[in-house]
């Protein structure tokens, strides 16, 4: 698509690839977007409004590079979101999620701590590790 779709259609046609499981496609599609919001807030005046908040498009990006295994992609999107929202707890979930899934757990255990304490979110258990049963002390 180009820039002279409107914004919100080429929006809608990125959450439907999304939607639809091409979450490489919606990654491109969302970058794009994302880009453009950037630019044109660099190039507007403070008076011009801008239509769409970056840091939930980011949020969606990284989510699509996540989706697509484009890892190291989606961690620098979400450190950008984190930065801009610090106290955003989904985007610290995501992050710690995509860093277990790139096999850095020590790493991934702040984010998860803190999406847990911002967000009431349950901190999931590092991959091939598990809770130690409870015994019995009867």
């Amino acid at each position: 698509m180009n820039t002279t779709t409107p914004f919100s259609l080429r929006l809608s046609w990125a959450q439907g690839l999304f939607e639809r499981g091409d979450h490489a496609a919606a990654a491109t599609a969302l970058a794009e977007l994302v880009d453009e919001v950037e630019s044109s807030r660099e190039s507007s005046s403070e008076s011009e409004a801008v239509l769409h908040s970056v840091t939930d498009l980011r949020l969606m990006l990284a989510r699509a590079y996540f989706q697509s295994a484009q890892l190291g992609r989606a961690e620098a999107t979400l450190t950008q979101v984190i930065e801009q929202s610090p106290t955003d707890s989904y985007a610290h979930l995501l992050l710690g999620r995509t860093l277990q899934r790139a096999g850095r757990h020590a790493e991934a255990a702040r984010p998860l701590a803190l999406a847990e304490i911002l967000g009431d979110y349950e901190r999931p258990q590092a991959y091939g590790t598990s809770r130690p049963e409870a015994t019995d002390p009867a």
